[in-house]
């Protein structure tokens, strides 16, 4: 009976049963369970179980994007915990489970199941034999106060406020290209923050749409008590629309946020690079594509960057700031200045698949489902596992489904053309349900069925 740390107030349970278990003993020990209030699922004896099956590859990749110094400690944490609702970023978490046990579980599901992902990174190993095993060391990825506290103190490795006046480009005005929900999410933050802004669509119906969506979108915030009717009236006077791209002209940065097609995107980059202005700051707000694809469809690649915004753009803080091997560092300083203003948590990465959250949470999926595919669990029971086990805000089936199971497949398998690592190749199932057009909620069936 694998009970969760602390096992007064965590309801979960995994009943273990090995291939000589008498199903009676099972079915006793999940009776005991729900005696003692708690929800039980019943695994086979599998290294990790369902739980830490899932988490610690996770965890094991966070680690490893920190050894390559893809991002910061606190870049990643933020990422996970602002972008997918998590209660914990990983780096975190590993702390407050210590470093010593988190090694020892993704040893022991690496010798039992060969997972290249679930060999330990060698950080990880470091850092234990350095006696750096988290908070009942005072010292782990981040430092703390005194062994066993909670309290993060400054170390080596804290970010230093190095203001830089002048270090980016002015922005004044701010251009949006595209009408669909995204479109009309930045458009309103920009304007909220106070830049002018100007909507260009295909047509001027779809632009005023995108206004109309920005205005309904703002009057729910009134209703909500976090804007007040001026701020409305003030944001929504700034956004003004047009049908011609040949009207960014003046845009001191345009934030591209078209269809999810390359193609489409380097089109719009190439006429972007014609229209607007020298020295405007141009963005992608792709979430999966490269952004150096779009900036070598320019004669400026060092004007591009990505910003990549999560929906809804409104009401999500993290935006993750993507510089290409081309970028010049003023406009990676403009990027973020302008998150900064737009009162967002940048995220700074560089230009690769799945930038840093969906490189972490994609992987965890396809997880998800390749233990589904073995039938080593179903679905509500991985749900429950990583809802009520790991405190996540929504299962990983229930987060396919809305996602949609297209966009999901066409993320893993951009993640496994770019890093061409086994684990990452998309489950078979996960191809065979978006064949049949099980794609999620949005077709009324995926892995669950939906009314």
């Amino acid at each position: 009976m694998h009970f969760f740390n602390p096992a007064p107030v965590q309801r979960f349970v995994e009943v273990v049963r090995t291939v000589v278990t008498d199903p009676e003993v099972a079915d006793a020990a999940v009776g005991l369970a729900r005696r003692l209030g708690k929800e039980p699922v019943v695994v086979g004896d599998k290294a990790g179980f369902i739980a830490n099956a899932l988490l610690f590859g996770y965890l094991n990749h966070a680690v490893q994007m920190y050894e390559q110094r893809y991002a910061t400690r606190e870049d990643l944490d933020a990422a996970m915990t602002l972008g997918c609702g998590l209660p914990m970023g990983p780096l975190a978490l590993l702390d407050l489970i210590g470093l010593d046990t988190a090694y020892e579980i993704l040893d022991t599901m690496y010798k039992q199941g060969r997972d290249r992902l679930h060999a330990p990174a060698p950080l990880l190993k470091q850092m234990v034999v350095a006696g750096l095993r988290g908070r009942k060391s005072a010292r782990g990825f981040y430092t703390y106060a005194e062994p066993g506290s909670s309290k993060v103190v400054p170390d080596a490795a804290s970010p230093r406020e190095t203001p830089s006046p002048g270090a980016g480009r002015d922005v004044r005005v701010v251009g949006v290209a595209g009408s669909g929900t995204m479109a009309a999410g930045i458009a309103e933050v920009c304007a909220r923050a106070g830049y002018e802004v100007v909507l260009v669509a295909r047509s001027l119906e779809k632009a005023a749409a995108a206004r109309e969506r920005v205005g309904a979108s703002l009057g729910k915030a009134v209703a909500r008590g976090k804007a007040s009717d001026a701020d409305r009236d003030a944001a929504l006077g700034l956004v003004r629309v047009r049908a011609d791209l040949a009207d960014l002209a003046a845009a001191d940065l345009v934030v591209e946020a078209v269809a999810e097609d390359l193609a489409v995107k380097r089109a719009l980059f190439e006429r972007l690079d014609e229209v607007c202005r020298p020295g405007a700051v141009l963005a992608t707000a792709t979430s999966s594509l490269p952004v150096i694809e779009c900036a070598a469809a320019t004669r400026r690649p060092r004007d591009v960057v990505g910003l990549h915004f999560f929906n809804p753009a409104p009401v999500m803080r993290l935006v993750e700031v993507v510089s290409t091997v081309s970028t010049a560092p003023d406009v990676v300083e403009t990027a973020l200045a302008v998150c900064e203003r737009l009162g967002k948590r940048a995220v700074r990465c560089t230009d690769r698949a799945g930038f840093v959250v969906n490189a972490l949470l994609f992987p965890y999926l396809n997880d998800a489902v390749r233990m589904l595919a073995e039938h080593y669990a179903g679905v509500d029971d991985i749900d429950t596992a990583m809802k009520a086990g790991c405190g996540y805000p929504m299962g990983p089936f229930e987060l396919l489904d809305v996602v949609g199971l297209d966009v999901a497949l066409a993320i893993q398998r951009s993640l496994y053309l770019e890093f061409r690592e086994r684990g990452y190749a998309p489950t078979p199932l996960l191809e065979q349900l978006v064949t049949a057009g099980y794609l999620g909620r949005k077709t009324g069936r995926g892995f669950r069925e939906h009314g």
